[in-house]
């Protein structure tokens, strides 16, 4: 319970909070047991995403499925909704935002896994203790970019915000890939922290009213070999809880 709170703590003083694996995994373990075997089935489960054909760059390097769930105040009972697209306005997301985006769903294993469950209940308490007024919106994200033989861009959009009240982003993977810095600043632009989510497990969360996210390319450290960066992104949106069934 104590690195739970001091976590609230670092997010509610700073805007975010950064997790090395050694320490996110005992706090999700914590939350819901899950084993060996379950995080690699999980890890495994991104190589079967889909690709992302709504990239106004053009870019075809990047791959992703999508959930949404919702939750109660301050409570575990996390619930899968009906599949939906996820929509972006332009005041957010310029470069891919302004329409419904319909991606993949999420296999059924990895919506009602261990480890899903593991990361949405974590997050749910620990952003209940910020907002113990408010049900919530969830989006989970599953994402690779793929810069096999190039570069990619995990966030072509640049440093941004969601338009959401958090944002947990978890490594899964690294493989072959040079680059790919996750950069936080303030809500002026002034850059805060620059940190390489570098093992799996490795986690930062940001309160995204209060500061900026972004990632920086990725290149193939061996251009003849394939190279990714896979990544879980979950959001949580604050709603009145009356809107919660």
């Amino acid at each position: 319970m104590e690195p739970l709170l001091n976590s609230a703590e670092v997010l509610a003083e700073q805007g975010y909070v950064l997790l090395p694996a050694d320490a996110a995994e005992p706090l999700l373990r914590g939350v819901n047991a899950y084993s060996p075997q379950d995080w690699r089935l999980f890890q495994a489960s991104w190589d079967r995403l889909e690709r992302d054909r709504y990239m106004a760059d053009g870019g075809t390097y990047r791959y992703r499925r999508h959930g949404t769930f919702s939750a109660p105040p301050s409570g575990r009972s996390i619930r899968q909704e009906p599949h939906q697209p996820h929509y972006q306005s332009l005041a957010y997301n310029r470069l891919n935002g302004g329409i419904a985006r319909h991606f993949a769903p999420l296999e059924t294993e990895v919506a009602q896994g261990p480890v899903l469950n593991a990361v949405l209940s974590f997050c749910a308490d620990l952003f209940g203790r910020l907002a113990p007024s408010l049900a919530w919106h969830i989006e989970v994200h599953q994402f690779r970019i793929d810069a096999s033989g190039s570069i990619a861009k995990p966030t072509p959009e640049g440093v941004h915000r969601d338009g959401v009240n958090f944002v947990f982003m978890m490594l899964v993977q690294r493989l072959n890939v040079r680059g790919g810095e996750t950069r936080i600043h303030d809500q002026a632009g002034r850059p805060l922290v620059d940190h390489t989510l570098s093992a799996p497990m490795d986690t930062a969360i940001v309160n995204d009213e209060r500061v900026l996210h972004g990632v920086t390319p990725i290149a193939p450290l061996d251009a003849s070999l394939p190279a990714c960066r896979d990544v879980l992104v979950v959001t949580f949106t604050g709603k009145p809880p009356q809107d919660h069934d």
